[in-house]
């Protein structure tokens, strides 16, 4: 199995037209393809920056020429859970022809979208990854062979891998910036390269705000590792 991550930029996409204009992001944990009418059927979190940007965002998919439904499940302050079907677009349709599958959730913010793909083999990855080129933007992430015995193990420990899926998804768009951003600050070394004041000072908030944000990201993070660590300690 050739394993594929990549920022995406699709030219047909409602999400991420939408997260190009609107301070929201997207992520994905269930999808569907319709092979007979060529949609894709997907349920998200959307989150964000702020209520009106949530509300702005969710217009403009329901205004999008390539949406053909988009049914609000649930909201919850700037946080909203959505169900929706759309065209196929041009990039599903090349992975699709060349046996190409996903192989993880979606996650679109700023204008680009995260895919992680598969394909059997090197031939069928490198034709795809061609015809791409014509009519999307794309990075590669990261691209690697995975072995069976290596399929086998991530088979196995795929419900920690979950636990831990579902603890960084949990994180705010907010807590996931602080996080990351008090991370490559040098906050978590010993010693401290940086101090809560001058992340403070970098989102423009608080001491006590900002230590709040860590706080509760922190402790959805650790929550995942303690449950993914329980999966990996199970003998079953």
């Amino acid at each position: 199995m050739i394993d594929i991550s990549m920022e995406m930029e699709q030219q047909d996409c409602p999400f991420i037209d939408t997260t190009a204009d609107y301070d929201v992001s997207f992520s994905s944990f269930q999808w569907n393809f319709d092979g007979g009418d060529r949609e894709l059927e997907t349920r998200m979190v959307v989150e964000g920056q702020s209520r009106e940007a949530l509300d702005n965002a969710l217009q403009a998919l329901q205004d999008h020429r390539n949406m053909y439904s988009c049914t609000l499940r649930k909201r919850m302050g700037n946080t909203a859970h959505i169900r929706t079907t759309i065209d196929e677009t041009d990039a599903m349709e090349t992975i699709r022809e060349y046996d190409g599958y996903v192989t993880g959730p979606f996650h679109i913010e700023g204008g680009s979208e995260t895919w992680h793909v598969g394909f059997d083999s090197t031939h069928s990855a490198d034709n795809t990854l061609s015809d791409l080129d014509r009519n999307n933007e794309f990075t590669i992430i990261s691209r690697r062979q995975t072995a069976l015995a290596e399929m086998q193990e991530l088979i196995e420990k795929r419900d920690a891998a979950i636990e831990l899926l579902r603890g960084s998804q949990s994180l705010t768009a907010t807590e996931r910036k602080t996080i990351a951003t008090a991370f490559e600050s040098g906050y978590f070394q010993s010693p401290r390269e940086t101090t809560l004041s001058d992340l403070a000072e970098e989102f423009d908030i608080s001491k006590p705000g900002v230590s709040k944000n860590l706080r509760r990201g922190q402790r959805k993070i650790t929550q995942s590792v303690a449950g993914a660590l329980e999966h990996l300690d199970d003998p079953e």
